[in-house]
Protein backbone atom coordinates (compact mmCIF):
# COMPACT_ATOMS: atom_id res chain seq x y z
CA UNK A 1 0.00 0.00 0.00
CA UNK A 2 2.90 2.40 0.74
CA UNK A 3 4.73 1.73 -2.55
CA UNK A 4 1.47 2.27 -4.75
CA UNK A 5 1.60 5.82 -5.61
CA UNK A 6 5.58 6.29 -5.28
CA UNK A 7 6.62 6.65 -8.63
CA UNK A 8 4.52 9.72 -9.30
CA UNK A 9 5.32 11.06 -5.55
CA UNK A 10 8.99 10.94 -6.39
CA UNK A 11 8.52 12.52 -9.67
CA UNK A 12 6.40 15.71 -7.82
CA UNK A 13 9.50 15.43 -4.83
CA UNK A 14 12.07 15.83 -7.60
CA UNK A 15 10.76 19.27 -8.30
CA UNK A 16 9.87 20.03 -4.88
CA UNK A 17 13.45 19.19 -3.43
CA UNK A 18 15.19 21.33 -5.60
CA UNK A 19 13.17 23.80 -4.34
CA UNK A 20 13.77 23.42 -1.18
CA UNK A 21 17.47 22.95 -1.55
CA UNK A 22 17.57 19.11 -0.81
CA UNK A 23 19.45 18.27 -3.91
CA UNK A 24 18.48 15.53 -6.20
CA UNK A 25 16.00 12.80 -5.40
CA UNK A 26 17.67 9.47 -6.37
CA UNK A 27 15.18 6.82 -8.32
CA UNK A 28 13.08 4.42 -5.57
CA UNK A 29 13.85 1.25 -6.13
CA UNK A 30 10.82 -1.06 -6.21
CA UNK A 31 13.30 -2.87 -4.00
CA UNK A 32 12.58 -1.30 -0.58
CA UNK A 33 15.41 -2.70 1.42
CA UNK A 34 17.70 -0.26 -1.04
CA UNK A 35 15.08 2.47 -2.21
CA UNK A 36 16.49 6.06 -1.17
CA UNK A 37 14.21 9.03 -0.05
CA UNK A 38 14.80 12.38 -0.29
CA UNK A 39 15.61 14.86 3.09
CA UNK A 40 11.79 15.04 3.60
CA UNK A 41 10.91 11.53 3.12
CA UNK A 42 10.17 12.40 -0.92
CA UNK A 43 9.65 9.27 -2.23
CA UNK A 44 8.00 7.69 0.57
CA UNK A 45 4.40 7.51 0.82
CA UNK A 46 2.18 7.68 4.06
CA UNK A 47 -1.21 5.92 4.13
CA UNK A 48 -3.14 9.42 4.40
CA UNK A 49 -2.88 11.95 2.72
CA UNK A 50 0.01 14.35 3.61
CA UNK A 51 -0.95 18.13 4.42
CA UNK A 52 1.80 21.13 5.35
CA UNK A 53 1.81 23.49 7.35
CA UNK A 54 4.14 26.68 6.48
CA UNK A 55 5.37 29.25 8.88
CA UNK A 56 8.42 30.96 9.96
CA UNK A 57 10.28 30.07 13.30
CA UNK A 58 13.49 31.50 14.84
CA UNK A 59 13.33 33.97 11.30
CA UNK A 60 13.27 31.00 8.92
CA UNK A 61 10.52 29.65 6.48
CA UNK A 62 9.31 25.98 7.43
CA UNK A 63 6.89 23.49 6.61
CA UNK A 64 5.23 21.21 8.71
CA UNK A 65 4.22 17.76 7.32
CA UNK A 66 1.06 16.90 9.28
CA UNK A 67 -1.68 14.19 9.20
CA UNK A 68 -5.45 15.20 9.08
CA UNK A 69 -7.95 12.41 9.50
CA UNK A 70 -11.63 13.48 9.87
CA UNK A 71 -13.79 10.40 11.10
CA UNK A 72 -17.11 9.54 9.51
CA UNK A 73 -19.16 9.84 12.28
CA UNK A 74 -17.86 12.43 14.89
CA UNK A 75 -18.13 12.90 18.54
CA UNK A 76 -16.68 15.98 19.12
CA UNK A 77 -12.92 15.29 20.19
CA UNK A 78 -9.73 15.49 18.41
CA UNK A 79 -6.80 13.30 19.10
CA UNK A 80 -3.33 14.36 18.53
CA UNK A 81 -0.36 12.28 18.16
CA UNK A 82 2.80 12.91 18.90
CA UNK A 83 5.31 10.77 16.96
CA UNK A 84 8.87 9.11 18.79
CA UNK A 85 13.02 9.93 17.43
CA UNK A 86 12.54 7.30 14.87
CA UNK A 87 9.08 7.43 13.94
CA UNK A 88 6.67 9.82 11.76
CA UNK A 89 3.30 10.57 12.06
CA UNK A 90 2.81 7.26 9.54
CA UNK A 91 3.98 5.02 12.50
CA UNK A 92 0.92 6.08 13.71
CA UNK A 93 -1.28 4.15 11.17
CA UNK A 94 -3.27 1.75 13.59
CA UNK A 95 -4.22 4.24 15.84
CA UNK A 96 -5.30 6.48 13.38
CA UNK A 97 -7.58 4.60 12.20
CA UNK A 98 -9.00 3.18 15.29
CA UNK A 99 -9.44 6.70 16.99
CA UNK A 100 -10.93 7.95 13.89
CA UNK A 101 -13.33 4.97 13.98
CA UNK A 102 -14.12 5.46 17.21
CA UNK A 103 -15.10 9.30 16.07
CA UNK A 104 -12.23 11.18 17.15
CA UNK A 105 -10.92 13.87 14.30
CA UNK A 106 -6.89 12.92 14.84
CA UNK A 107 -4.21 15.11 13.78
CA UNK A 108 -0.75 13.67 13.34
CA UNK A 109 2.56 15.98 12.80
CA UNK A 110 5.75 14.98 11.73
CA UNK A 111 8.14 17.85 13.87
CA UNK A 112 10.42 20.11 12.27
CA UNK A 113 13.70 18.18 11.82
CA UNK A 114 11.60 14.67 11.21
CA UNK A 115 10.32 12.38 8.27
CA UNK A 116 8.44 14.93 5.81
CA UNK A 117 8.90 18.24 7.67
CA UNK A 118 11.66 20.70 7.27
CA UNK A 119 15.40 19.74 8.00
CA UNK A 120 16.56 23.08 8.42
CA UNK A 121 20.41 23.75 8.77
CA UNK A 122 20.60 26.10 12.39
CA UNK A 123 17.68 25.81 14.98
CA UNK A 124 17.65 26.39 18.43
CA UNK A 125 15.54 22.96 18.89
CA UNK A 126 13.65 22.36 22.38
CA UNK A 127 10.73 20.75 23.61
CA UNK A 128 8.65 24.06 24.57
CA UNK A 129 10.11 25.47 20.51
CA UNK A 130 8.28 22.49 19.27
CA UNK A 131 5.27 22.17 21.65
CA UNK A 132 4.89 26.17 19.77
CA UNK A 133 5.10 24.89 16.67
CA UNK A 134 1.91 22.05 17.09
CA UNK A 135 -0.06 24.43 19.05
CA UNK A 136 0.25 27.23 16.07
CA UNK A 137 -0.57 24.14 13.84
CA UNK A 138 -4.03 23.49 16.02
CA UNK A 139 -4.51 26.72 15.77
CA UNK A 140 -4.88 26.85 11.95
CA UNK A 141 -7.12 24.22 12.07
CA UNK A 142 -9.19 25.33 14.56
CA UNK A 143 -8.51 22.55 17.04
CA UNK A 144 -9.05 23.32 20.78
CA UNK A 145 -8.52 21.01 23.65
CA UNK A 146 -7.33 18.64 22.27
CA UNK A 147 -6.36 15.03 23.65
CA UNK A 148 -2.56 14.94 23.57
CA UNK A 149 -1.23 11.50 22.95
CA UNK A 150 3.01 10.88 22.61
CA UNK A 151 4.85 8.40 22.86
CA UNK A 152 8.76 7.74 23.37
CA UNK A 153 10.23 11.33 22.71
CA UNK A 154 6.74 12.31 21.73
CA UNK A 155 5.60 11.71 25.28
CA UNK A 156 8.29 14.43 26.28
CA UNK A 157 6.60 16.67 24.34
CA UNK A 158 3.15 15.83 24.92
CA UNK A 159 4.16 16.65 28.64
CA UNK A 160 6.06 20.02 27.77
CA UNK A 161 2.73 20.69 25.49
CA UNK A 162 0.03 20.01 28.80
CA UNK A 163 2.75 22.37 30.89
CA UNK A 164 2.75 24.72 28.52
CA UNK A 165 -0.81 24.80 27.21
CA UNK A 166 -2.73 22.84 30.17
CA UNK A 167 -6.38 25.09 29.81
CA UNK A 168 -5.82 23.96 26.23
CA UNK A 169 -5.67 20.58 26.54
CA UNK A 170 -8.01 17.91 27.55
CA UNK A 171 -6.40 14.92 28.08
CA UNK A 172 -2.55 13.61 27.92
CA UNK A 173 -1.57 10.19 26.68
CA UNK A 174 2.03 9.29 27.83
CA UNK A 175 3.30 6.20 26.32
CA UNK A 176 6.21 4.74 26.96
CA UNK A 177 8.02 8.34 27.12
CA UNK A 178 11.23 9.02 27.42
CA UNK A 179 12.86 11.92 29.59
CA UNK A 180 11.25 9.62 33.02
CA UNK A 181 14.88 9.67 34.32
CA UNK A 182 17.94 12.02 34.29
CA UNK A 183 20.31 9.93 32.26
CA UNK A 184 23.51 12.65 32.46
CA UNK A 185 22.43 12.82 36.02
CA UNK A 186 22.82 9.08 36.58
CA UNK A 187 26.30 8.74 34.88
CA UNK A 188 25.90 8.71 31.06
CA UNK A 189 28.79 10.79 29.82
CA UNK A 190 28.60 14.60 27.73
CA UNK A 191 28.19 13.88 24.26
CA UNK A 192 29.01 16.68 21.58
CA UNK A 193 27.16 16.89 18.80
CA UNK A 194 29.87 16.29 16.65
CA UNK A 195 29.98 12.78 18.31
CA UNK A 196 26.62 12.77 17.94
CA UNK A 197 26.94 13.43 14.16
CA UNK A 198 29.36 11.01 13.84
CA UNK A 199 26.91 8.18 15.46
CA UNK A 200 24.33 8.88 13.29
CA UNK A 201 26.11 8.90 9.99
CA UNK A 202 26.83 5.32 10.65
CA UNK A 203 22.89 4.84 10.73
CA UNK A 204 21.80 1.53 8.07
CA UNK A 205 19.01 -0.82 8.18
CA UNK A 206 20.30 -3.45 10.22
CA UNK A 207 21.52 -1.09 13.22
CA UNK A 208 18.05 0.22 12.95
CA UNK A 209 16.41 -3.18 12.84
CA UNK A 210 18.76 -4.31 15.42
CA UNK A 211 18.09 -1.35 17.99
CA UNK A 212 14.54 -1.66 17.36
CA UNK A 213 14.39 -5.78 17.70
CA UNK A 214 16.07 -5.20 20.90
CA UNK A 215 13.96 -2.42 22.46
CA UNK A 216 10.61 -1.56 20.83
CA UNK A 217 9.66 -5.27 20.19
CA UNK A 218 11.59 -6.22 23.59
CA UNK A 219 13.62 -9.18 21.64
CA UNK A 220 10.73 -10.15 19.23
CA UNK A 221 10.71 -9.18 15.04
CA UNK A 222 8.16 -9.41 12.81
CA UNK A 223 8.48 -8.53 9.32
CA UNK A 224 5.66 -5.81 9.13
CA UNK A 225 7.67 -3.84 11.39
CA UNK A 226 9.96 -3.78 8.38
CA UNK A 227 8.80 -0.67 6.11
CA UNK A 228 9.40 1.07 9.25
CA UNK A 229 12.72 0.31 9.51
CA UNK A 230 13.15 0.75 5.22
CA UNK A 231 11.49 3.85 5.53
CA UNK A 232 14.39 5.69 8.66
CA UNK A 233 17.09 4.04 6.64
CA UNK A 234 15.98 5.12 2.90
CA UNK A 235 16.49 8.71 4.48
CA UNK A 236 20.31 7.72 5.24
CA UNK A 237 20.30 6.06 1.77
CA UNK A 238 19.50 9.33 0.21
CA UNK A 239 21.18 13.03 -1.20
CA UNK A 240 20.15 14.42 2.16
CA UNK A 241 21.72 12.06 4.27
CA UNK A 242 23.91 14.56 6.53
CA UNK A 243 21.29 17.11 6.60
CA UNK A 244 18.70 14.46 7.97
CA UNK A 245 22.25 13.20 10.41
CA UNK A 246 22.97 16.88 11.33
CA UNK A 247 19.18 17.01 12.17
CA UNK A 248 19.02 14.03 13.86
CA UNK A 249 22.26 14.95 16.16
CA UNK A 250 20.84 18.26 17.21
CA UNK A 251 17.34 16.63 18.72
CA UNK A 252 19.54 13.72 20.29
CA UNK A 253 21.18 16.66 22.11
CA UNK A 254 17.66 18.26 22.73
CA UNK A 255 16.26 14.94 24.42
CA UNK A 256 19.94 14.69 26.46
CA UNK A 257 19.53 17.85 27.55
CA UNK A 258 16.16 18.41 28.70
CA UNK A 259 14.95 15.71 30.46
CA UNK A 260 11.02 16.05 31.74
CA UNK A 261 11.02 14.49 34.93
CA UNK A 262 11.72 17.27 36.85
CA UNK A 263 8.37 18.48 35.70
CA UNK A 264 5.85 15.87 35.82
CA UNK A 265 4.80 17.30 39.57
CA UNK A 266 3.50 20.32 37.71
CA UNK A 267 1.39 18.30 35.03
CA UNK A 268 -2.75 19.57 35.95
CA UNK A 269 -4.82 17.70 32.99
CA UNK A 270 -5.67 14.48 33.25
CA UNK A 271 -3.01 11.96 32.21
CA UNK A 272 -3.11 8.18 31.29
CA UNK A 273 0.27 6.56 31.22
CA UNK A 274 0.75 3.64 28.60
CA UNK A 275 4.23 1.46 29.60
CA UNK A 276 5.50 -1.50 28.21
CA UNK A 277 6.98 -3.53 30.80
CA UNK A 278 9.55 -4.96 28.81
CA UNK A 279 11.12 -1.55 28.19
CA UNK A 280 14.74 -0.86 28.25
CA UNK A 281 15.28 2.35 26.21
CA UNK A 282 18.14 4.71 27.83
CA UNK A 283 19.16 7.21 25.06
CA UNK A 284 23.33 6.90 25.27
CA UNK A 285 23.31 3.73 27.60
CA UNK A 286 26.07 2.42 25.28
CA UNK A 287 28.17 5.16 26.04
CA UNK A 288 27.84 4.94 30.09
CA UNK A 289 29.87 3.33 32.31
CA UNK A 290 29.88 -0.61 33.35
CA UNK A 291 28.53 0.16 36.32
CA UNK A 292 26.25 2.49 34.84
CA UNK A 293 24.42 0.53 31.99
CA UNK A 294 22.55 -1.49 34.57
CA UNK A 295 20.94 0.76 36.57
CA UNK A 296 19.35 2.73 33.11
CA UNK A 297 15.95 2.12 31.29
CA UNK A 298 13.83 0.13 34.01
CA UNK A 299 10.13 0.72 32.38
CA UNK A 300 8.48 -1.26 35.14
CA UNK A 301 10.05 1.06 38.03
CA UNK A 302 9.60 4.14 35.82
CA UNK A 303 6.27 3.60 35.04
CA UNK A 304 4.98 3.52 38.79
CA UNK A 305 7.48 6.46 39.80
CA UNK A 306 6.10 8.54 37.11
CA UNK A 307 2.26 7.32 38.15
CA UNK A 308 3.25 8.77 41.26
CA UNK A 309 4.70 12.05 40.22
CA UNK A 310 1.99 12.86 37.76
CA UNK A 311 -1.28 14.38 40.21
CA UNK A 312 -4.10 11.78 39.44
CA UNK A 313 -2.69 10.04 36.28
CA UNK A 314 -3.83 6.52 35.92
CA UNK A 315 -1.34 3.39 35.15
CA UNK A 316 -1.89 0.75 32.28
CA UNK A 317 1.24 -1.79 31.74
CA UNK A 318 1.65 -4.18 29.06
CA UNK A 319 3.64 -6.99 30.64
CA UNK A 320 5.07 -8.44 27.51
CA UNK A 321 5.35 -5.63 25.68
CA UNK A 322 8.63 -3.23 25.16
CA UNK A 323 8.71 0.31 23.92
CA UNK A 324 6.30 0.32 21.25
CA UNK A 325 3.02 -0.95 22.20
CA UNK A 326 1.12 0.33 19.94
CA UNK A 327 2.78 -1.12 17.57
CA UNK A 328 3.60 -4.64 18.80
CA UNK A 329 0.11 -5.35 19.57
CA UNK A 330 -2.28 -2.79 18.30
CA UNK A 331 -5.19 -4.34 18.97
CA UNK A 332 -4.80 -4.80 22.45
CA UNK A 333 -3.03 -1.31 22.53
CA UNK A 334 -5.90 0.82 20.70
CA UNK A 335 -8.85 -0.80 23.12
CA UNK A 336 -6.82 0.21 26.12
CA UNK A 337 -6.26 3.70 24.79
CA UNK A 338 -10.00 4.05 23.55
CA UNK A 339 -11.23 2.63 26.58
CA UNK A 340 -8.75 4.73 28.36
CA UNK A 341 -9.69 8.10 27.29
CA UNK A 342 -13.26 7.63 27.10
CA UNK A 343 -12.91 6.92 31.19
CA UNK A 344 -10.63 10.16 31.54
Amino acid sequence: MLASKRNLGLSIALAINLVLGGGAVQAASSDPATAAYGPELQGFDYPFPVERYEFTSQRQPLQMAYLDVRPDHPNGQTAVLLHGKNFCAATWESQIRALSGAGYRVVAPDQIGFCKSSKPAAYQFSFRQLAENTHALLGKLGVQNPIVIGHSTGGMLAAHYALLYPKETAQLVLVNPIGLEDWSAKGVPPISLAQWLERDLKTSADSIRNYEKATYYAGHWEERYEPWVQMLAGLYRGPGKEQVAWNSALLYDMIMTQPVVYRLPQITVPTLLMIGQKDITAIGKDLAPADVKPTLGHYPELGKATAKAIPGSRLVEFPELGHAPQMSDPETFNRALIEGIAKR
